[in-house]
């Protein structure tokens, strides 16, 4: 017998509790091996040939899911590693690597079998050590999954922020400009003689082009012929024609322009439309940077309430208007790249759910994200939530492709991804599975060319006594 071995199993930090009778098989059976470090003993996609006890040494395995290469599991003095008993992996998600010189005790798993029978306490350690590292794996898939999830929404949040931003940074400067032509436009109205009426005239007018709908002229066929009009209306009155921009982008009547070329002659009626025009000038870009900065801050409140951002997870009564929608708001330029028409309908009187706020929103996005890439433009994607008894059934249907028939009963196993390499880690149905399972619900699918259907149930809150 290996005296030297048995010493060192005894002294092992998960075996040192195991029976004598165990150890002396564990050595019986087991192959000592030294690897340097930086050597990889096992490849990623490979299936580990053994179990190993970590006699001395450091070994990690490293898992890159699209969010770069990250330290996902570590092995040192006194663990065990490689391949258990009872355990269900297939693969290897990564490279495992000596990260220092290691000596192991490597049991090959032709001997597990036998293991299970002789050996019950050290099946007992390894059972221990496999749900250890299925929490780790848990939490990491979990982890990585939002980090790639919240990457793919990046490049397109980033857009939708662009544009209002723009917009407003744009009109401030335009802004700028057209203060200065309104105060050279009211320093020409000062100088008018202007008559107690004529005076009175213009507060009208002043007040009239305050009220008006910045919005009403809204679409650009409407605005050209608005244009149209308002340049006969200038050349009739020998006016400058570059103005009906400026005058047709508000609704202000016809009449008032007609009231006002009696009101003003000559020169003077010159200098009021330069006025009006300047006025509806500023008017407009107020607005525009108003829309802007509205939108930044809508984008704003969905992020936030998409990551329920400075709060605790806790079990909360859901909002699904609110949930789906924000969710929505952090796909709308995905949306809108794929003209996809979308649709969101909540029954009434829909019972209260209680979850996790921030999970359930993962659970929405990648549901709804795969949908997106499943339709083809200008595809139709619907979102149905209506109670069923004691739970709340939430669908997300689409009319994309389908999911092969091959494929509907492994697309909840984790890795496994229709989409092709490099876009999609496979990991976004497993996690959403487990979320909603965590709350008691379940999440199944039905589909076929032309219509797949995602359900989402979730049970019904007890009622507080």
């Amino acid at each position: 017998m290996n005296e030297p071995l048995l010493g060192r199993l005894r002294a092992h930090r998960s075996l040192h509790e195991v029976p004598q009778s165990e150890l002396e098989w564990l050595a019986a059976h087991g192959v000592e091996r030294a690897y340097a470090a930086g050597e990889v003993a096992v490849r990623k996609g490979e299936m580990p040939p053994w179990m190993q006890i970590v006699l001395s040494g450091h070994w990690a395995i490293h898992v890159d899911r699209g969010a770069g290469a990250r330290r996902m599991l570590e092995w040192k003095t006194g663990d065990i590693a490689g391949m258990l008993p009872f355990s269900r992996l297939t693969q290897t998600p990564g490279n495992v690597e000596a990260l220092e010189p290691t000596e192991t005790l490597t049991i090959d798993r032709s001997h597990f079998p036998e293991l299970i029978r002789e050996c019950p306490g050290v099946v007992g350690v390894c059972v221990h050590a496999m749900l250890d590292r299925a929490r780790v794996f848990n939490t990491n898939d979990l982890h990585d999954e939002k980090l790639v999830s919240m990457g793919r929404l990046a490049a397109g949040l980033a857009h939708e922020l662009n544009n209002p931003a723009s917009a407003a940074a744009r009109g401030a400067k335009l802004l700028a400009a057209a203060v200065d032509d309104l105060a050279a436009a009211s320093r020409g109205l000062g100088a008018l003689s202007l008559s107690v009426l004529q005076d009175a005239q213009l507060d009208a007018l002043r007040e009239q082009l305050a009220a008006l709908d910045a919005t009403a002229v809204s679409t650009p066929i409407e605005r050209a012929d608005r244009e149209e009009s308002i340049d006969d209306w200038l050349q009739a009155h020998g006016l400058d024609s570059s103005l009906a921009g400026a005058l047709a982008q508000s609704a202000l009547p016809m009449e008032a322009l007609d009231e006002v070329a009696k009101a003003f002659h000559g020169a003077a009626l010159t200098v009021v439309v330069h006025w009006i025009a300047a006025l509806l000038t500023a008017h407009a870009l107020t607005h525009d940077i108003s829309a802007a900065a509205s939108r930044l801050s809508q984008l704003v409140s969905a992020v936030k309430g998409f990551t329920y951002m400075d709060r605790t997870p806790e079990l909360e009564p859901v909002d699904f208007k609110r949930s789906i929608g924000d969710t929505l708001a952090m796909l709308s330029s995905k949306i809108r790249d794929k003209k996809a028409d979308v649709t969101l309908t909540i029954e009434h009187a829909v019972p209260e759910v209680r979850a996790y706020g921030s999970e359930l929103n993962q659970v929405w996005m990648n549901l709804l994200d795969n949908a997106l890439d499943a339709i083809a433009a200008g595809g139709r994607i619907e979102v149905v939530v209506s109670p069923q008894g004691s739970r709340v059934v939430v669908h997300v249907r689409d009319n994309g492709c389908g999911i092969p028939a091959d494929a509907r009963s492994r697309v909840f196993d984790p890795f496994f991804t229709t989409k092709p390499v490099g876009q999609g880690t496979g990991l976004g149905l497993d996690i959403s599975r487990r979320l909603v399972r965590r709350v008691g619900g379940e999440i199944d699918v039905e589909s076929e060319p032309g219509r797949t259907d995602f359900r989402v149930s979730l049970p019904v809150a007890a009622l507080s006594t």
